[in-house]
């Protein structure tokens, strides 16, 4: 489909790039790039994470799986990750990419997880207890890990401290704003924290800004629901998603 010129028209030619099909899911809906500037994806149809062998200027369709399953089964729908200075990749299950969601009869694993899997695809479950695990990341120092559950009725931020061999520790909550849900569209959903430890998390009316000491400092209001955000290599720009618009923030 190319952009004509037109009132209202988009300046520059669009295409596909990959049609999803009917009943194929479990992988991840963001792209995270490597050192290497190739990308983890992770479409919500299908369900495994895989690394796309391209640049992220020239993004195409093929990729190679990291991991399609835990024990033999296959995953929910993984829909978020964070990737370690070592290659780790933490990734969150819940299971928006089932057709039935939580109740599709084709679902394999009961919960919804959130797991790790190494540069071998060895896959770990770190943790099965929260309701909707969708956004995650790491802390610069690599030592806490930020997970948003998007649950209308415990829509909060937890936080873990990453103890002996990655097992969650300290579990904490960054903030509940379950209360918010009511009063504006949108959860705790896709998040980003720069390199000084500030974190701009998407949830209900926009993006949630908090410090390094996990205070929050302000909101970022923006019209429909932010589902995820994304900063430039320098930081000086944070890129929004927000229903069918995708907003710039110059800081």
């Amino acid at each position: 489909m190319d952009g004509q010129k037109r009132a209202g028209a988009l300046p520059y030619a669009l295409r596909i790039y990959r049609q999803p099909a009917a009943r194929r899911r479990n992988r991840f809906q963001r792209i995270a790039p490597d050192k290497e500037r190739k990308t983890t994806a992770m479409p919500a149809w299908r369900q495994e994470a895989g690394d796309h062998e391209c640049p992220l200027d020239l993004p195409e369709p093929g990729f190679t799986p990291v991991a399609d399953n835990y024990e033999g089964k296959k995953f929910n729908s993984p829909n978020d990750a964070v990737q370690r200075s070592n290659g780790d990749l933490f990734f969150t299950d819940p299971p928006y990419g089932l057709e039935k969601r939580a109740n599709d009869p084709a679902r394999e694993i009961p919960f919804q997880g959130v797991y790790k899997v190494n540069g071998k695809g060895q896959v770990t479950l770190l943790t099965d207890s929260i309701s909707r695990p969708n956004g995650i990341a790491l802390t610069p120092d690599e030592k806490t890990l930020i997970v948003a559950n998007s649950d209308p009725e415990k829509a909060i931020w937890y936080t873990f401290d990453l103890g002996s061999r990655d097992s969650l520790v300290n579990p904490g909550i960054l903030m509940d704003v379950t209360g918010e849900v009511s009063q504006a569209p949108g959860l705790p959903d896709g998040l980003k924290i720069d390199s000084e430890g500030t974190i701009f998390a998407s949830g209900p009316g926009g993006i949630w800004v908090f410090g390094k000491d996990r205070k929050l400092l302000g909101k970022i209001k923006v019209e429909g629901v932010a589902s995820n955000c994304a900063l430039d290599e320098k930081t000086s720009t944070l890129y929004i998603t927000a229903d069918s618009l995708i907003l710039r923030v110059k800081m």
